[in-house]
């Protein structure tokens, strides 16, 4: 059997999810070339900016190194120098002579260092004598050493006087410069740079790098100042470095961004087949979804279990529970009447097991607020596509209205029986008050006239007189409430004047004093002394009390516990100092109104009395409402009933009761 999950999948549309807005989902699929194209810009920009910082570095070191062997060379030169000035201090005491130079060991000493050649010149420049040979006929210059190239230059070191007190001349010491970069510049700093003696017009003068021409990289030169001032010492990079973008990493990230690339454009392609599909799929589940959500009827599917797969719109309508919160519900369903779950888990198993009617059957079902609701649900058998039953599809339609429509018309025709007996028992009423009134009237007149007669003879009997004062009485209440009986019963507009609220109460109330005590009820009240006059007619208000006093009564008539009734009057509390009004409740101790609404308790033809016809709280609610005031039920605080209505103190201008009419 397929599990709950695959069936909801693979047979009705998934539940909605949250989806990010179009535009951004036809976007996504260049977010990995975005990524990757930002990825690649922040190496080719590292690997620049770390480019440059070895540049910086290198030319650092450069100017560093270029530093450095000036001041050796600059310091070998001076020690030449000094050599020179010793070797001239020596010729000071020496004879001129051509082979004067030969015995000089200081001569010796510099031919096998750096020098080419020495010369004695005497005070008018003529050669006294010169070490090696001199230059042989048809060569021009200094001899120079065949295995030193380039340019020479020479140290001149004046003599001075001789022993005679004659000036001696000069000594010039000529040396080769590429022999003194030779051995002045360190082997590996020659194998980093090309070591060059330029003058100003960046002739080159000596050099240690060979005549091949090749790429040169920075360069950095420093003058030599002093006697050399014409001369820089410039220091050339042998191997210049290549650009990044040249290097082996930056031709893998150009690799990598143009496979990117490609593979962007393959999942863009996919994407697009994806999007199709799924704007196809979405449009059929749409389209279904509009015609099932469309349907008046309910639909629901479960698996063999009874576990909801599916409902829609107007299932969760009907039971005022969403989808996400009925899907995947196993049983008992939230929407089975508390009192009704093991009938209704009965009748699930017989539909699951296949014996569920053909034509239907009823089911009552509550709503989420708490009403109930008749369906009439139809079950059939649930297939997938490989022909294999995997659970039960329920057609489900409310059928309340319709049920209540049939209770109203047996109701209406029930009621229209009760109110035409009700009507003839009207007019038998409004007849007999006719009748009773003349009866009545004759015997307090007939016990008037006795009385009378009694008091003028010799010796009356005062307990005759007292019974006699007494039956005068009752034959005078009696009269009244004929009268007032009569006078509700025919059809006339309410007469509203200026009455105390207090004595209507006890007025009212006195006249149910013998049924209270033969049903053993405490009376007790709790009237405002202060409470204001109120316009209203007072025999209507009087049959209200009356009604609710009586009705608390016959509440109290069958209850085992504390009989006790309580009427109170008060002023009610409002913002509104123009509007004024006057409350009267009427509390009992009885076993209260189990919840219902007043609505219910005053529906006209409606009793919670066997004997009762169902029209006294529905006359005393109109009676009230006629008086602009409120009527109005619900349980007291201690157990029992609260019945109250409350009066306006002064009516609206131009009411047929209102004291501008009345005064």
């Amino acid at each position: 059997m397929p599990t709950t999950r695959a069936v909801a999948s693979s047979v009705w549309r998934a539940q909605p999810a949250r989806r990010a807005p179009p535009a951004v989902r036809r976007a996504l699929w260049a977010a990995p070339l975005a990524l990757s194209v930002l990825f690649v810009l922040g190496v080719i920009i590292w690997a620049q900016r770390n480019d440059r910082d070895e540049r910086e570095e290198l030319r650092k070191t450069m100017i560093s190194d270029a530093l450095s062997l000036e001041a050796q060379l600059r310091a070998k030169l001076d020690e030449e120098t000094l050599r020179v000035n010793a070797l001239a201090a020596q010729l000071r005491n020496v004879s001129p002579a051509p082979n004067a130079l030969d015995a000089q060991p200081e001569v010796v000493a510099g031919l096998r260092r750096v020098w080419m050649s020495v010369t004695w010149l005497d005070s008018r420049n003529r050669i006294v004598a010169h070490v090696p040979d001199p230059v042989p006929a048809g060569r021009s210059g200094a001899a120079l050493r065949d295995d030193e190239p380039g340019l020479s230059m020479h140290i001149a070191v004046p003599i001075g006087a001789g022993p005679s007190g004659a000036p001696v001349g000069v000594v010039v010491a000529r040396y080769a410069p590429a022999v003194l970069l030779k051995r002045g510049v360190p082997w590996w700093l020659a194998r980093k740079y090309d070591v060059q003696l330029v003058d100003t017009l960046d002739q080159v003068i000596a050099s240690t790098g060979d005549s091949v021409p090749r790429a040169k990289g920075d360069s950095y030169r420093v003058s030599f100042g002093g006697s050399l001032g014409d001369v820089y010492l410039q220091l050339t990079q042998r191997e210049l470095n290549p650009p990044g973008l040249h290097t082996l990493p930056f031709v893998l990230i150009g690799g990598f961004l143009v496979l990117i690339v490609a593979a962007t454009a393959l999942l863009r392609r996919q994407v697009q087949q994806v999007t199709r599909a799924e704007a196809s799929w979405r449009s059929e589940a749409a389209w279904r979804g509009a015609m099932e959500d469309s349907a008046l009827v309910g639909l629901r599917a479960r698996d063999a279990e009874g576990r909801l797969l599916y409902v829609n719109r107007t299932f969760c309508d009907m039971v005022g529970y969403r989808s996400d919160e009925l899907i995947g519900r196993a049983p008992p369903m939230p929407y089975w009447p508390p009192d009704a779950i093991d009938e209704a888990a009965s009748r699930m198993r017989r539909n699951l097991a296949g014996h569920a009617p053909r034509e239907g059957y009823e089911a009552r079902w509550r709503h989420r607020d708490g009403q109930m609701l008749d369906v009439m649900v139809f079950e059939s058998p649930l297939v997938d596509a490989n022909g294999v039953q995997i659970g039960w599809m329920g057609s489900i339609v409310d059928i309340t209205a319709r049920k209540r429509l049939e209770e109203r018309e047996r109701h209406q025709t029930e009621t229209m029986a009760h109110h035409a007996r009700l009507t003839m028992l009207g007019e038998v009423a409004s007849t007999l008050a006719h009748e009773l009134n003349q009866p009545l009237m004759a015997i307090a007149s007939y016990t008037t006239g006795i009385t009378n007669s009694l008091q003028r003879s010799a010796a009356p009997d005062p307990v005759v007189l007292g019974a006699l004062e007494r039956l005068g009485q009752q034959a005078a209440q009696a009269g009244r409430i004929v009268q007032r009986i009569r006078e509700f019963l025919t059809r006339r507009e309410p007469q509203h004047e200026p009455c105390d609220l207090n004595r209507v109460i006890r007025d009212a109330v006195a006249l149910l004093q013998r049924e209270l005590q033969r049903h053993g009820v405490q009376l007790a009240f709790a009237l405002d002394p202060a409470l204001p006059e109120v316009v209203a007619d007072q025999v209507l208000i009087e049959q209200v009390v009356i009604n609710l006093v009586r009705n608390a009564a016959d509440a109290l008539a069958t209850h085992s516990g504390e009989r006790r009734i309580e009427v109170l009057s008060g002023r009610v509390a409002s913002h509104d100092p123009q509007l004024r009004f006057v409350r009267v409740d009427v509390v009992d101790s009885g076993p209260g109104i189990g919840g219902q609404r007043v609505e219910q308790l005053c529906a006209p033809f409606y009793s919670t009395k066997r004997e009762g016809m169902g029209m006294g709280l529905a006359i005393c609610r109109s009676i009230i409402e006629a008086h602009n005031g409120a009527f109005d039920a619900d349980a007291a605080l201690g157990g029992g009933a609260r019945f109250s209505f409350s009066l306006p103190v002064t009516p609206p201008p131009g009411h047929p009761g209102s004291i501008e009419e009345v005064q």
